[in-house]
């Protein structure tokens, strides 16, 4: 497969690195040469300067035939023009970067389809939808609807007095139908879980649920249920501001903003929210503003490492859910290991959202998970499934992968080793990002 990626900022240099690990035809372009570097000596693609509006660039980087041209520049109208240009000089499908919500309307789909914009994708949207799920449970390090709610990711850190501790998974302590964990994350290592491994203290566990048993489970990982209504955002940026206009009717927001333009901004965005300009790093200054009593601590700036210790700050005033946007990937194990609660990373979501246009049909949906390294995958069973063909215990699965669950006539399953896969199940497996291509052959048609 032949992708062109236009863009080589944080999301378009991270997209591109990923796929080139997929033995693909990668070419990256940008306008400056110093983002590019030395992409193309350490990384398996090709880089080139050159302006993604530029008919003679594209031509010269090749995008007639190419399977895909995305455009991730910051500027969505060089993203809209680069790709109906691309689309007209013969490339396949094309994807533009956009931030601009009303494109993504339904109604609009057709309409931008037939100009020849194939897909469009508004990351700080799929990162604020993140947040809004992330508040709903607060209990939760992290919660995943899947298969259309049948079924849920739910990713808790466990304490020592959790009554899933110290237990091994072959000890039948596990043996009751009502969860299935699909991975531990310890340390900096994600863990597939067999027999004789037990959860330690300190562990992230990554469990598939049903949503009728979320109580269960809450009471053996030890957590406490606490309802989230005061909210405070630390920095007005446009994650926050699609955040906070979802979730404005349900909730007490204030959102704390150094900069005065962009506070006046957003007061004419966001009626039901308080915009106070402050500095939201400094201690007296989330003092004045209700630190104390906030039950929830939303760190959204540019600055990753601004973001990780004001949630460390947040929970020393005893803020009971805390959200930190990284996006910087070398902190993102370091934040976990420091505790600041959940992390967001724009490009992980981004390029997880990407990915799965590039696999086979049989795959419904991909998520990546920004704390561990894995995705969770959403494949459809079909007639040729080679899945079908026995029970999920002879599957003989690649190393770092696991089925979780099943749906069947929209009713969510959990799997174990006797559950025998059917054609038109939705399969809900768990695994380490370099095995998803070993696994399509399992499902692919």
């Amino acid at each position: 497969m032949r992708i062109i990626i236009a863009g080589a900022g944080e999301v378009g240099t991270h997209l591109a690195k990923l796929l080139s690990r997929e033995n693909m035809d990668i070419s990256l372009m940008d306008e400056h040469q110093e983002r590019l570097g030395a992409l193309d000596t350490d990384y398996d693609m090709i880089t080139r300067v050159g302006s993604p509006t530029s008919i003679h660039d594209l031509k010269d980087i090749g995008v007639k035939g190419c399977d895909l041209f995305i455009s991730v520049t910051p500027d969505e109208s060089t993203n809209m023009t680069a790709c109906l240009i691309a689309n007209q000089l013969g490339a396949k499908r094309t994807l533009a970067r956009i931030d601009n919500y009303e494109y993504l309307l339904p109604e609009n789909k057709k309409f931008f389809e037939g100009m020849g914009l194939h897909h469009l994708i508004y990351p700080e949207v799929l990162a604020a939808n993140e947040i809004q799920e992330s508040l709903k449970n607060s209990w939760m390090r992290y919660h995943m609807s899947l298969c259309d709610g049948a079924l849920a990711l739910c990713v808790v850190k466990v304490r020592e007095e959790a009554p899933i501790v110290g237990h091994t998974f072959m000890s039948g302590f596990f043996e009751h139908g009502k969860y299935r964990v699909v991975a531990l994350k310890r340390g900096a290592e994600t863990l597939i879980p067999r027999g004789t491994d037990s959860v330690q203290v300190g562990d992230m566990v990554y469990a598939i649920c049903l949503n009728e048993d979320l109580e269960f489970f809450r009471e053996q990982t030890g957590k406490v249920k606490r309802d989230i209504q005061n909210v405070i955002f630390f920095g007005g940026s446009r994650i926050a501001q699609k955040a906070a206009q979802s979730l404005s009717d349900e909730l007490n927001i204030k959102i704390l903003e150094t900069d005065r333009e962009r506070c006046e901004y957003l007061s004419q965005k966001l009626s039901n929210v308080l915009i106070i300009n402050t500095d939201g790093s400094n201690m007296e200054n989330l003092k004045e503003e209700g630190i104390e009593d906030a039950d929830a601590f939303v760190a959204l700036t540019e600055n990753s490492e601004a973001n990780i210790f004001a949630c460390l700050a947040a929970k020393r005033f005893g803020v009971h859910k805390t959200i930190a946007d990284v996006e910087n990937i070398d902190y993102i194990t370091m934040a976990e290991g420091l505790d600041v609660g959940a992390v967001l990373n724009k490009k992980n979501i981004t390029a997880s959202y990407i990915y799965q246009m590039l696999l086979n049909a049989t795959v419904l949906n991909v998520h990546n998970l920004t704390s561990a390294d894995a995705e969770i995958v959403e494949f459809m069973a079909t007639e040729e499934s080679k899945a079908t063909n026995c029970k999920v215990r002879d599957m003989n699965l690649p190393d770092g992968a696991t089925i979780g669950g099943i749906v069947r006539a929209g009713e969510g399953i959990l799997v174990n080793g006797e559950t025998q896969i059917l054609p038109n199940d939705k399969v809900v497996v768990l695994c380490r990002n370099e095995v998803i291509r070993k696994l399509e052959k399992y499902f692919k048609e």
